[in-house]
């Protein structure tokens, strides 16, 4: 297939974007290269793309309509894996209106290059945040995801809403995928592994938000996206199941669909920090906190309708996940 992967040079987009390369698709990367953390690493990341053939570059901004176009005119996509986004949400409290550029804005350019060049299909990040204040464990994608906690989350949440709108009138395919807790190597700075690695090696404390008593559903990478490719193949049709007198987000009359994907694991950040430390050979010095605004006690993510719909099975545990990140921090940084 030829696929675009905007956010090309991003965590999960570049790890995408080398799997398609490696079954043989062609790939065309979009990417704005933002300093919202070290561009070095996005560098880096795409610097073992650019040598494959069938891999092309652009750099741009999702809300710069005239360079995406550009981009979809120059490429002429089968298919669109939208990954690009602002990410964090506590830096969705410091600058909200990157999050409408980004998210928003440049999302609906997203939609409108998909839905004037007959993109196949559409699979779009959006994320565990949309839960916000639902309690009720695990999280499935049935219920309610109205009360979200932070900027961030009230954008992801309105991307589900903005593609079922396209799905519903322009017959766009689209598949949402709510990611959980993504980890591995080539990882995003501003995340906790990453964060608390660094830190230990430099003998230096690690904050510990909730006195480490909350609990996430760490995904690791490859099974992040092996998902992602698995739900790219499969392009939703409307569901026969749905049921306007009892509605669900998840499904529609429309080519509609949203999935859950995560490791179906949740694990309290203090056993996440007791392996770091283990693979590290390091105790660390722990700063006890209380939960910080716009984060969530706990996630636990149901993939029950992922593995159904798609075969989809996580199956990499923290301690090997944790290891190949240690390893991989240190050859990358020589530390």
């Amino acid at each position: 297939m030829r696929v675009l992967v905007t956010g090309a040079a991003g965590f999960i987009g570049s790890r995408l974007s080398e799997r398609l390369l490696a079954r043989g698709d062609d790939v065309f990367g979009f990417d704005n290269m933002n300093a919202y953390y070290d561009p070095r690493l996005k560098e880096a990341r795409l610097a073992k793309l650019l040598p494959h053939d069938r891999f092309g570059f652009v750099q741009g901004s999702l809300e710069d309509n005239e360079a995406l176009t550009a981009a979809f005119d120059k490429f002429a996509p089968e298919r669109v894996v939208n990954l690009a986004a602002q990410a964090g949400v506590r830096y969705s409290l410091e600058n909200p209106r990157a999050y409408i550029d980004s998210n928003i804005v440049g999302f609906l350019n997203i939609l409108e290059a998909c839905r004037h060049r007959g993109i196949e299909h559409l699979v779009y990040a959006s994320s565990s945040s949309v839960y916000g204040a639902n309690r009720k464990l695990p999280f499935s994608v049935e219920d309610s995801v109205d009360h979200p906690v932070s900027m961030y989350a009230a954008t992801k949440k309105t991307n589900e809403l903005m593609a079922h709108t396209y799905s519903h009138l322009f017959g766009l395919p689209t598949t949402g995928l709510r990611f959980f807790t993504v980890y591995g190597p080539w990882g995003r700075p501003d995340m906790a592994l990453f964060l608390f690695t660094r830190k230990i090696l430099a003998g230096e404390p690690i904050d510990v938000f909730n006195n480490g008593q909350h609990t996430r559903d760490f995904t690791y990478i490859d099974d992040i996206v092996e998902g992602i490719i698995r739900t790219l193949d499969r392009v939703p049709g409307p569901d026969p199941l749905y049921n306007p007198m009892q509605p669900t987000p998840a499904s529609s009359t429309a080519p509609y669909r949203l999935y859950n994907i995560g490791n179906h694991q949740p694990v309290e950040l203090l056993r996440y920090i007791e392996v770091l430390e283990d693979c590290l050979g390091r105790k660390a010095e722990r700063r006890l906190l209380p939960l910080q605004p716009g984060d969530v006690p706990d996630t636990y993510a149901d993939v029950e309708a992922l593995s159904r719909d798609t075969g989809y099975s996580p199956s990499t545990p923290i301690e090997t996940g944790v290891k190949r990140f240690v390893e991989w921090y240190r050859e990358f940084y020589s530390v």
